[in-house]
């Protein structure tokens, strides 16, 4: 969930708390964000939804335990909480999730709420730093947001906007692709009577290797081809091939983001799981996140998703993978 190619400077809460929406790729609001160190360096930052106050304790628990192991598996050894919402929101969770990370192990570095532009420590009380009435901030007029933004990181504006980001097309388009994909079905059942299994994964082979010729070469598919591809990545072996060809480029993210926005919706479910596997092996959680729900909600057992979703909820950093490709036996 960081951007391995560049650093931020983190010296003050108002820097860390300017750095989160970069961390998770958007601004987040009524969540709890948890972030792992490893010596200084951010090893993972994790979010959840804050629950009513009322459903807090036996949320915090189960939430402390899988930020728990997120943080065990990116080896981090101190950890940074912060709520974002009004005190009766957050403070009920933070009750239990301090304690529950130092019960575990982990260093607790600062414990911190953000309210209406003002951050309120819940580990310090020094007046200087830490008045009662809260520090205010301004992340939008900091000068570590202008080297965020040089350094190439993004923060968009909330979830939703995520969400958007890879949301199915509408209008002409749509209508389109879907008349696309009839007649691609089409020619699937015609390939496979002619040359059976084997000729429509030879086809299928052909046209992951243009799709990616395609992308690299900063263009996109047409949309008889998207079409085709889709209709033809519902066969594992074909899916597989380009599961084999996804990494941690970021084309690679962008190409699987306009095949997911742009496919058949009943048909999205191949092409989203690679999107959240891209966006995973580029450190982007957030991103994967947001694509591993498109992939359940169009087919809620698709293994793939479920795999990647696993890998998510338990903090797997990508480095799991750097020997990739090697896919096993998932369908």
């Amino acid at each position: 969930m960081t951007n391995p190619n560049h650093s931020l400077s983190i010296s003050s809460p108002a820097d860390l708390l300017t750095a989160v929406p970069f961390l998770l790729g958007f601004h987040p609001a009524g969540s709890l964000v948890i972030v792992g160190l490893t010596d200084t360096r951010v090893a993972v930052a994790g979010r959840a939804d804050l629950p009513p106050p009322a459903d807090a304790p036996g949320w915090a628990i189960d939430i402390a335990a899988s930020q728990i192991r997120m943080l065990r598996n990116a080896a981090a050894t101190r950890a940074i909480a912060v709520g974002y919402g009004p005190a009766a929101t957050v403070t009920p969770v933070m009750d239990i999730m301090i304690p529950q990370l130092a019960v575990a192990g982990f260093a607790v570095f600062d414990a911190l709420r953000v309210t209406d532009g003002r951050y309120f420590s819940y580990l310090c009380d020094e007046p200087s730093c830490c008045p009662a009435d809260g520090m205010p901030f301004d992340p939008h007029h900091s000068d570590l947001t202008m080297h965020a933004i040089v350094a190439g990181w993004h923060a968009l504006p909330d979830r939703a906007a995520l969400v958007a980001s890879v949301a199915p097309t509408g209008g002409a388009a749509r209508t389109t692709v879907t008349r696309a994909t009839v007649q691609a079905r089409k020619h699937r059942r015609a390939l496979i009577s002619e040359a059976g299994q084997a000729g429509l994964i030879r086809a299928g082979d052909d046209m992951v290797r243009t799709t990616f010729a395609r992308y690299a070469d900063g263009h996109v598919l047409t949309d008889d081809e998207l079409a085709w591809l889709t209709v033809l990545l519902s066969t594992p072996a074909i899916r597989d091939a380009a599961w084999r060809a996804t990494d941690n480029l970021p084309w690679h993210v962008d190409l699987w983001a306009d095949v997911t926005r742009r496919a058949h919706p009943p048909l999205v479910a191949p092409p989203a799981s690679l999107l959240a596997f891209a966006a995973w092996r580029c450190g982007d959680g957030a991103l994967a996140c947001v694509a591993v729900d498109r992939a359940l909600a169009a087919d809620p057992g698709y293994t793939l998703a479920q795999l990647i979703d696993e890998a998510l909820r338990a903090g797997l950093p990508p480095s799991v993978l750097d020997d990739w490709p090697n896919p096993g036996k998932q369908r």
